[in-house]
Protein backbone atom coordinates (compact mmCIF):
# COMPACT_ATOMS: atom_id res chain seq x y z
CA UNK A 1 0.00 0.00 0.00
CA UNK A 2 1.37 3.43 -0.95
CA UNK A 3 1.09 6.28 1.55
CA UNK A 4 -2.71 6.41 1.80
CA UNK A 5 -5.13 9.28 1.97
CA UNK A 6 -7.24 9.05 5.13
CA UNK A 7 -10.80 10.36 5.01
CA UNK A 8 -11.98 11.31 8.49
CA UNK A 9 -15.75 11.02 8.72
CA UNK A 10 -17.16 13.49 11.28
CA UNK A 11 -20.96 13.69 11.69
CA UNK A 12 -22.04 16.75 13.69
CA UNK A 13 -25.30 17.53 15.44
CA UNK A 14 -25.49 20.32 18.05
CA UNK A 15 -21.89 19.73 19.14
CA UNK A 16 -20.94 23.35 19.85
CA UNK A 17 -19.35 22.79 23.30
CA UNK A 18 -16.92 20.12 22.08
CA UNK A 19 -16.55 20.47 18.32
CA UNK A 20 -13.52 22.79 18.26
CA UNK A 21 -11.46 20.39 20.36
CA UNK A 22 -12.49 17.43 18.19
CA UNK A 23 -11.58 19.22 14.94
CA UNK A 24 -8.26 20.44 16.26
CA UNK A 25 -7.32 16.99 17.46
CA UNK A 26 -7.61 15.74 13.87
CA UNK A 27 -5.99 18.71 12.16
CA UNK A 28 -3.03 18.44 14.54
CA UNK A 29 -2.38 14.78 13.81
CA UNK A 30 1.23 13.96 13.03
CA UNK A 31 -0.15 12.17 9.96
CA UNK A 32 -1.01 14.96 7.53
CA UNK A 33 -2.37 13.26 4.41
CA UNK A 34 -5.99 13.44 5.38
CA UNK A 35 -9.32 15.06 4.62
CA UNK A 36 -12.12 15.78 7.05
CA UNK A 37 -15.67 15.29 5.83
CA UNK A 38 -17.80 17.16 8.38
CA UNK A 39 -21.52 16.63 7.95
CA UNK A 40 -23.74 19.11 9.75
CA UNK A 41 -26.95 17.19 10.37
CA UNK A 42 -29.24 20.19 10.81
CA UNK A 43 -27.58 21.59 13.95
CA UNK A 44 -29.44 24.38 15.71
CA UNK A 45 -26.44 25.74 17.61
CA UNK A 46 -23.14 27.30 16.42
CA UNK A 47 -21.69 24.04 15.11
CA UNK A 48 -21.81 25.10 11.46
CA UNK A 49 -20.16 28.43 12.24
CA UNK A 50 -17.34 26.63 14.06
CA UNK A 51 -16.82 24.24 11.15
CA UNK A 52 -16.67 27.12 8.66
CA UNK A 53 -13.98 28.87 10.67
CA UNK A 54 -11.84 25.76 10.65
CA UNK A 55 -12.50 25.22 6.94
CA UNK A 56 -11.31 28.77 6.24
CA UNK A 57 -8.10 28.08 8.18
CA UNK A 58 -7.45 24.61 6.70
CA UNK A 59 -8.47 23.46 3.22
CA UNK A 60 -8.56 19.81 4.28
CA UNK A 61 -12.00 20.40 5.85
CA UNK A 62 -15.05 19.75 3.65
CA UNK A 63 -18.48 20.68 5.01
CA UNK A 64 -21.86 19.28 4.08
CA UNK A 65 -24.79 21.08 5.74
CA UNK A 66 -28.44 20.21 5.34
CA UNK A 67 -31.60 19.35 7.28
CA UNK A 68 -31.56 16.74 10.03
CA UNK A 69 -31.66 13.16 8.71
CA UNK A 70 -30.12 11.24 11.60
CA UNK A 71 -26.73 9.68 12.28
CA UNK A 72 -26.98 6.68 9.96
CA UNK A 73 -27.88 8.85 6.96
CA UNK A 74 -24.97 11.17 7.78
CA UNK A 75 -22.52 8.29 8.07
CA UNK A 76 -23.55 6.77 4.75
CA UNK A 77 -23.46 10.17 3.04
CA UNK A 78 -19.92 10.65 4.32
CA UNK A 79 -18.84 7.21 3.13
CA UNK A 80 -20.11 8.03 -0.37
CA UNK A 81 -18.15 11.30 -0.44
CA UNK A 82 -14.90 9.96 1.00
CA UNK A 83 -11.91 9.86 -1.35
CA UNK A 84 -9.48 8.08 0.97
CA UNK A 85 -8.04 4.60 0.81
CA UNK A 86 -8.73 4.44 4.55
CA UNK A 87 -11.78 5.86 6.31
CA UNK A 88 -11.46 6.95 9.93
CA UNK A 89 -14.41 7.64 12.20
CA UNK A 90 -14.45 10.57 14.58
CA UNK A 91 -17.18 11.79 16.89
CA UNK A 92 -17.69 15.50 17.43
CA UNK A 93 -17.37 15.22 21.21
CA UNK A 94 -14.23 13.06 21.40
CA UNK A 95 -10.52 13.83 21.06
CA UNK A 96 -7.95 11.91 19.00
CA UNK A 97 -4.41 11.90 20.36
CA UNK A 98 -1.77 13.29 17.95
CA UNK A 99 -0.32 9.93 16.87
CA UNK A 100 -3.64 8.13 16.46
CA UNK A 101 -3.81 8.11 12.65
CA UNK A 102 -0.08 7.56 12.07
CA UNK A 103 -0.21 4.47 14.29
CA UNK A 104 -3.23 3.09 12.51
CA UNK A 105 -1.96 3.88 9.01
CA UNK A 106 1.36 2.22 9.84
CA UNK A 107 -0.47 -0.94 10.87
CA UNK A 108 -2.45 -1.07 7.63
CA UNK A 109 0.73 -0.61 5.62
CA UNK A 110 2.38 -3.47 7.49
CA UNK A 111 -0.70 -5.70 7.21
CA UNK A 112 -2.59 -4.73 4.03
CA UNK A 113 -5.00 -7.63 4.51
CA UNK A 114 -6.53 -5.91 7.55
CA UNK A 115 -10.08 -4.68 7.09
CA UNK A 116 -10.64 -2.89 10.37
CA UNK A 117 -8.55 -1.38 13.15
CA UNK A 118 -9.64 0.15 16.43
CA UNK A 119 -7.79 1.35 19.51
CA UNK A 120 -8.25 1.43 23.23
CA UNK A 121 -9.67 4.60 24.81
CA UNK A 122 -9.25 6.85 27.80
CA UNK A 123 -12.40 8.34 29.32
CA UNK A 124 -12.87 12.10 29.39
CA UNK A 125 -15.10 13.48 32.15
CA UNK A 126 -15.22 17.26 32.15
CA UNK A 127 -11.58 18.27 31.85
CA UNK A 128 -10.17 15.15 33.49
CA UNK A 129 -8.91 11.92 31.94
CA UNK A 130 -9.46 8.47 33.41
CA UNK A 131 -6.81 6.24 31.90
CA UNK A 132 -7.87 3.02 30.21
CA UNK A 133 -6.14 -0.26 30.96
CA UNK A 134 -4.92 -2.95 28.53
CA UNK A 135 -7.10 -6.02 28.05
CA UNK A 136 -5.43 -9.13 26.57
CA UNK A 137 -8.79 -10.52 25.43
CA UNK A 138 -8.66 -8.19 22.40
CA UNK A 139 -6.18 -10.34 20.55
CA UNK A 140 -6.98 -10.64 16.82
CA UNK A 141 -7.95 -14.31 17.12
CA UNK A 142 -10.74 -13.40 19.60
CA UNK A 143 -12.32 -10.47 17.78
CA UNK A 144 -14.64 -12.50 15.55
CA UNK A 145 -16.22 -14.25 18.54
CA UNK A 146 -16.34 -11.08 20.64
CA UNK A 147 -18.04 -9.15 17.84
CA UNK A 148 -21.06 -11.47 18.16
CA UNK A 149 -21.77 -10.17 21.65
CA UNK A 150 -20.84 -6.49 21.85
CA UNK A 151 -19.41 -3.52 20.00
CA UNK A 152 -15.73 -4.46 20.02
CA UNK A 153 -14.44 -0.95 19.26
CA UNK A 154 -15.50 2.51 20.30
CA UNK A 155 -16.81 4.02 17.09
CA UNK A 156 -14.52 7.05 17.10
CA UNK A 157 -11.40 4.85 17.21
CA UNK A 158 -12.11 2.90 14.03
CA UNK A 159 -10.38 2.99 10.65
CA UNK A 160 -11.77 0.97 7.69
CA UNK A 161 -9.69 -0.34 4.79
CA UNK A 162 -11.56 0.17 1.51
CA UNK A 163 -9.13 -2.11 -0.33
CA UNK A 164 -10.42 -5.05 1.73
CA UNK A 165 -14.03 -4.31 2.67
CA UNK A 166 -16.40 -4.56 -0.33
CA UNK A 167 -18.25 -1.36 -1.17
CA UNK A 168 -21.67 -2.93 -0.60
CA UNK A 169 -20.60 -4.06 2.89
CA UNK A 170 -19.10 -0.76 4.01
CA UNK A 171 -22.42 0.87 4.80
CA UNK A 172 -24.49 1.40 7.92
CA UNK A 173 -27.84 -0.38 8.07
CA UNK A 174 -30.84 1.77 9.05
CA UNK A 175 -32.49 -1.29 10.64
CA UNK A 176 -30.06 -1.07 13.55
CA UNK A 177 -30.67 2.43 14.91
CA UNK A 178 -28.27 3.41 17.73
CA UNK A 179 -26.29 0.20 17.29
CA UNK A 180 -25.28 0.65 13.64
CA UNK A 181 -21.59 0.35 14.54
CA UNK A 182 -22.16 -2.98 16.32
CA UNK A 183 -23.90 -4.33 13.23
CA UNK A 184 -21.18 -3.18 10.82
CA UNK A 185 -18.33 -4.46 12.97
CA UNK A 186 -19.89 -7.93 13.29
CA UNK A 187 -20.40 -8.15 9.52
CA UNK A 188 -16.85 -7.09 8.72
CA UNK A 189 -15.10 -9.24 11.33
CA UNK A 190 -17.15 -12.26 10.33
CA UNK A 191 -15.36 -12.26 6.95
CA UNK A 192 -12.15 -10.26 7.27
CA UNK A 193 -9.23 -9.73 9.69
CA UNK A 194 -9.48 -6.98 12.30
CA UNK A 195 -7.17 -5.83 15.04
CA UNK A 196 -7.01 -3.66 18.13
CA UNK A 197 -4.16 -1.33 19.07
CA UNK A 198 -4.12 -2.01 22.80
CA UNK A 199 -3.15 1.55 23.65
CA UNK A 200 -5.45 4.52 24.14
CA UNK A 201 -5.45 6.69 21.02
CA UNK A 202 -8.74 8.52 21.69
CA UNK A 203 -10.29 10.27 24.69
CA UNK A 204 -13.96 9.27 24.77
CA UNK A 205 -16.09 12.00 26.33
CA UNK A 206 -18.83 11.20 28.86
CA UNK A 207 -21.58 13.82 29.11
CA UNK A 208 -25.32 13.96 29.59
CA UNK A 209 -26.18 14.83 25.98
CA UNK A 210 -24.28 11.97 24.34
CA UNK A 211 -26.16 9.54 22.09
CA UNK A 212 -25.45 6.76 24.57
CA UNK A 213 -27.17 8.65 27.39
CA UNK A 214 -30.07 10.04 25.36
CA UNK A 215 -31.07 6.80 23.61
CA UNK A 216 -30.09 4.12 26.12
CA UNK A 217 -33.35 2.16 25.96
CA UNK A 218 -33.48 1.94 22.14
CA UNK A 219 -29.76 1.22 22.00
CA UNK A 220 -30.18 -1.71 24.36
CA UNK A 221 -33.06 -3.15 22.36
CA UNK A 222 -31.14 -2.96 19.10
CA UNK A 223 -28.04 -4.40 20.77
CA UNK A 224 -30.03 -7.42 21.99
CA UNK A 225 -31.61 -7.81 18.55
CA UNK A 226 -28.14 -8.13 17.00
CA UNK A 227 -26.94 -10.59 19.64
CA UNK A 228 -30.09 -12.66 19.15
CA UNK A 229 -29.48 -12.80 15.40
CA UNK A 230 -25.89 -13.89 15.96
CA UNK A 231 -26.81 -16.63 18.45
CA UNK A 232 -29.54 -17.92 16.16
CA UNK A 233 -27.13 -18.05 13.20
CA UNK A 234 -24.57 -19.99 15.25
CA UNK A 235 -27.24 -22.17 16.91
CA UNK A 236 -26.01 -21.22 20.35
CA UNK A 237 -29.42 -20.70 21.95
CA UNK A 238 -32.76 -22.47 21.38
CA UNK A 239 -34.77 -19.34 22.11
CA UNK A 240 -32.88 -16.25 20.91
CA UNK A 241 -36.20 -14.39 20.86
CA UNK A 242 -35.85 -14.28 24.64
CA UNK A 243 -33.26 -11.54 24.25
CA UNK A 244 -35.60 -9.42 22.16
CA UNK A 245 -38.39 -9.96 24.66
CA UNK A 246 -36.44 -8.81 27.72
CA UNK A 247 -35.34 -5.75 25.78
CA UNK A 248 -39.00 -4.81 25.39
CA UNK A 249 -40.14 -5.60 28.95
CA UNK A 250 -38.40 -6.82 32.09
CA UNK A 251 -40.77 -9.25 33.80
CA UNK A 252 -40.33 -12.49 35.76
CA UNK A 253 -41.17 -14.42 32.58
CA UNK A 254 -38.71 -12.60 30.31
CA UNK A 255 -36.03 -12.84 33.01
CA UNK A 256 -36.50 -16.61 33.21
CA UNK A 257 -36.29 -17.03 29.44
CA UNK A 258 -33.21 -14.80 29.15
CA UNK A 259 -31.52 -16.72 31.99
CA UNK A 260 -32.20 -19.99 30.15
CA UNK A 261 -30.64 -18.47 27.02
CA UNK A 262 -27.48 -17.58 28.98
CA UNK A 263 -27.23 -21.07 30.49
CA UNK A 264 -27.75 -22.78 27.10
CA UNK A 265 -25.11 -20.54 25.53
CA UNK A 266 -22.57 -21.39 28.24
CA UNK A 267 -23.28 -25.10 27.90
CA UNK A 268 -22.78 -25.11 24.13
CA UNK A 269 -19.58 -23.10 24.01
CA UNK A 270 -18.06 -25.24 26.77
CA UNK A 271 -17.28 -27.87 24.14
CA UNK A 272 -15.48 -25.48 21.81
CA UNK A 273 -11.76 -25.97 21.08
CA UNK A 274 -9.43 -24.27 23.55
CA UNK A 275 -8.02 -21.87 20.95
CA UNK A 276 -11.44 -20.31 20.31
CA UNK A 277 -12.99 -20.72 23.75
CA UNK A 278 -11.64 -17.53 25.38
CA UNK A 279 -13.43 -15.17 22.97
CA UNK A 280 -16.77 -16.94 23.37
CA UNK A 281 -16.48 -17.12 27.16
CA UNK A 282 -15.71 -13.41 27.36
CA UNK A 283 -18.61 -12.66 25.01
CA UNK A 284 -21.05 -14.74 27.07
CA UNK A 285 -19.90 -13.03 30.25
CA UNK A 286 -20.39 -9.63 28.64
CA UNK A 287 -23.93 -10.63 27.65
CA UNK A 288 -24.66 -11.65 31.24
CA UNK A 289 -23.46 -8.29 32.57
CA UNK A 290 -25.40 -6.44 29.87
CA UNK A 291 -28.61 -8.20 30.92
CA UNK A 292 -27.81 -7.75 34.59
CA UNK A 293 -27.50 -4.00 34.10
CA UNK A 294 -30.72 -3.93 32.08
CA UNK A 295 -32.59 -5.72 34.86
CA UNK A 296 -31.03 -3.78 37.74
CA UNK A 297 -31.85 -0.45 36.06
CA UNK A 298 -35.52 -1.28 36.67
CA UNK A 299 -34.73 -0.65 40.36
CA UNK A 300 -36.90 -3.54 41.45
CA UNK A 301 -34.66 -5.71 43.61
CA UNK A 302 -36.97 -8.71 43.35
CA UNK A 303 -36.34 -8.86 39.59
CA UNK A 304 -32.57 -8.56 39.97
CA UNK A 305 -32.66 -11.25 42.66
CA UNK A 306 -34.61 -13.49 40.29
CA UNK A 307 -32.14 -12.95 37.43
CA UNK A 308 -29.08 -13.73 39.56
CA UNK A 309 -30.76 -16.77 41.08
CA UNK A 310 -31.88 -18.17 37.71
CA UNK A 311 -28.44 -17.68 36.15
CA UNK A 312 -26.63 -18.90 39.28
CA UNK A 313 -24.27 -15.93 39.17
CA UNK A 314 -24.53 -14.31 42.57
CA UNK A 315 -20.80 -14.85 42.92
CA UNK A 316 -20.08 -12.42 40.07
CA UNK A 317 -21.73 -9.49 41.83
CA UNK A 318 -19.85 -7.28 44.24
CA UNK A 319 -20.21 -8.18 47.90
CA UNK A 320 -21.84 -4.95 49.08
CA UNK A 321 -24.28 -5.06 46.16
CA UNK A 322 -25.30 -8.63 46.98
CA UNK A 323 -26.23 -7.56 50.51
CA UNK A 324 -28.35 -4.73 49.17
CA UNK A 325 -30.22 -6.98 46.75
CA UNK A 326 -30.89 -9.73 49.27
CA UNK A 327 -32.22 -7.20 51.78
CA UNK A 328 -34.28 -5.58 49.06
CA UNK A 329 -36.34 -8.69 48.43
CA UNK A 330 -37.93 -8.23 51.84
CA UNK A 331 -37.33 -4.50 52.41
CA UNK A 332 -37.16 -2.66 49.08
CA UNK A 333 -36.67 0.73 50.74
CA UNK A 334 -33.52 -0.60 52.44
CA UNK A 335 -32.14 -1.91 49.15
CA UNK A 336 -32.81 1.39 47.41
CA UNK A 337 -30.82 3.24 50.06
CA UNK A 338 -27.99 0.70 49.87
CA UNK A 339 -27.76 0.78 46.09
CA UNK A 340 -27.93 4.57 45.97
CA UNK A 341 -25.06 4.75 48.46
CA UNK A 342 -23.12 2.23 46.36
CA UNK A 343 -23.57 4.35 43.25
CA UNK A 344 -22.30 7.42 45.11
CA UNK A 345 -19.27 5.45 46.31
CA UNK A 346 -18.54 4.27 42.79
CA UNK A 347 -18.79 7.80 41.40
CA UNK A 348 -16.40 9.05 44.08
CA UNK A 349 -13.98 6.20 43.37
CA UNK A 350 -13.95 6.99 39.64
CA UNK A 351 -13.33 10.65 40.36
CA UNK A 352 -10.41 9.92 42.68
CA UNK A 353 -8.82 7.69 40.04
CA UNK A 354 -8.91 10.44 37.42
CA UNK A 355 -5.86 12.48 36.52
CA UNK A 356 -5.40 15.96 35.01
CA UNK A 357 -5.90 16.02 31.25
CA UNK A 358 -4.23 19.34 30.48
CA UNK A 359 -1.31 17.63 28.79
CA UNK A 360 -3.52 15.89 26.20
CA UNK A 361 -6.37 18.30 25.53
CA UNK A 362 -5.71 20.57 22.53
CA UNK A 363 -6.10 24.29 22.93
CA UNK A 364 -8.89 25.92 20.96
CA UNK A 365 -7.62 27.79 17.93
CA UNK A 366 -9.70 29.62 15.34
CA UNK A 367 -12.92 29.65 17.37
Amino acid sequence: MTVPLVSVLLPVYNAEPYLAAALESILRQDYQRLEIIAIDDGSRDRSLEIMRRYQKADGRVTIISRENRGLIASLNEGLALAKGDLIARMDADDISYPSRLSRQVSLFMQQPQLALCGTRIDTLIGDRIVRGTPNPIYRPENLKALSMFFTIFMHSTVVYNRHVIPEDMLTYDALYVHAEDFDLFRRVTDRFPATMIDEAMVAYRIHGNSVTNKHKRQMRRTHLQIVAENLERERLCDDPQALNDIGLAVTPETIGNAANCILALEDRISGYPQQSLAGYEEGALNLFYFLYQLVSDERRPQLTHEFLTRTGKWGLIRRRERYGLIAGVHAPWCSSVSLAAMRRMDALSRYLQSVPAANVLPRHGPV
